[in-house]
């Protein structure tokens, strides 16, 4: 039985290898097929192009030929009604004039059919080809995932699941993001520069009545005007800082977010204190944009919900990361208890956005904070390279 056993894994191992060989030779034709596939695609597309600036041209063509055989059957009828008044060399080309124009209009018309079928003939062809792109990479997917199983690479195939769970829970996370956003700035739109243009509306009719009647009081309100107009464009600015500070890209992170920690002091009477340790030159714009969200959502949070009366921000620039800490003298909570129920924590404090923000950089979020004891931020982003993340 021993040696039977022997000879079955050894029979075992030759299947396994020779499946593996078989799947990585397929896996090499789904990639030419797919290859061969992509490059269908882009010459269709290419073809497919160029049918459609010939049909539109032709239909033009026959466009124009219709209003020219239009106007010539009304010259033969003209001619023919009067052929006392015209020569019979004026009447043959009336004739013939009319003929070519019809017959000329009818290949345009034969053309312009045929290049309607071809054109639909090649979108289907096209629609085809994208589906065996699709099919073929979904294929070598499925394929890559079973290579990895029978070579035993099952932890790698695990975290590669895993991974794409988290990408695809993300992506969710980041359509919501965008339509709350959205919502929140239509709210907004509506309730402020939306009223206030209606009310503009009024008051320069007003006006319009007024000022041969009433010049004296079409001035006031034309001044009521002006302070209307004026509150508006402020909130149309509010609006457009809150989407992106134009000072991160003309002034830099750190003047941008002391403006705006000026203005959180002035609004709240929270005492904030910033400080900033080290320097660095060229801030990539995504670095600069994450850090001055994050302080600006841990702000609100604070300001919302914890009702303190002291913040403290720190932002210090190393060599490879920069470091931000953030602390307040709040109410604080139980994270442990939070920690539980994440739907709590997106809603009511937000960490969650703030957390994703930081290891989209790959960098690392910590929190800590106890009912009666504040909170305190401590987050870490990499300084990216050039080649790192794309500004978009």
């Amino acid at each position: 039985m021993a040696g039977y056993k022997k000879v079955d894994t050894a029979n075992l191992d030759k299947i396994i290898k020779k499946t593996i060989e078989a799947i990585n030779n397929s896996k090499a034709e789904l990639f030419d097929i797919a290859e061969n596939a992509r490059n269908e695609c882009v010459r269709l597309e290419k073809e497919l192009e160029e049918l459609k600036r010939r049909t539109s041209e032709i239909i033009k063509s026959v466009e124009t030929l219709e209003v020219a055989l239009y106007e010539s059957k009304k010259r033969l009828m003209h001619v023919s009604r009067n052929y006392d008044k015209y020569s019979e060399e004026e009447l043959r080309e009336a004739y013939e004039n009319a003929d070519n124009i019809r017959v000329e209009l009818a290949i345009k018309r034969e053309r312009e059919q045929y290049y309607i079928k071809r054109r639909n003939e090649l979108e289907m062809r096209l629609k085809e080809a994208y589906k065996t792109v699709e099919k073929a990479d979904n294929l070598i997917s499925q394929i890559g995932i079973s290579l990895s199983y029978l070579t035993g690479d099952l932890e790698n195939v695990s975290l590669q699941i895993e991974d794409m769970k988290q990408r695809r829970l993300l992506g969710i996370r980041i359509i919501k993001a965008q339509e709350e956003e959205r919502q929140r700035v239509a709210r907004e739109i509506h309730d402020g520069p939306a009223q206030s243009m209606s009310n503009i509306v009024l008051k320069a009719e007003i006006c319009e009545r007024l000022v041969d009647s009433d010049p004296e009081k079409a001035k006031d309100e034309l001044r009521t005007l002006k302070s209307v107009v004026r509150d508006t464009l402020r909130d149309v600015r509010k609006i457009i800082y809150d989407l992106r500070p134009m000072s991160l890209d003309d002034l830099g992170l750190i003047p941008t977010l002391q403006r705006y920690i000026e203005t959180c002091r002035e609004e709240s009477g929270i005492k904030i204190t910033f400080k900033t340790r080290g320097t660095c030159e060229q801030l990539k714009p995504v670095v600069s944009l994450t850090v001055f969200r994050l302080v600006q959502e841990a702000v609100n949070n604070i300001k919302k919900h914890a009702r303190a009366d002291k913040v403290t921000i720190n932002l210090e620039f190393l060599e490879k990361e920069l470091k931000l800490y953030i602390a307040d003298n709040g109410v604080g909570f139980d994270f442990d208890s939070l920690k539980s129920n994440e739907e709590d924590i997106n809603k009511g404090f937000g960490l969650i956005s703030m957390r994703e923000r930081v290891e989209l950089l790959d960098g690392k979020f910590e929190i800590d904070s106890a009912v009666g004891k504040g909170t305190r931020l401590n987050i870490t982003v990499p300084l990216l390279p050039e080649e790192g993340v794309s500004n978009g």
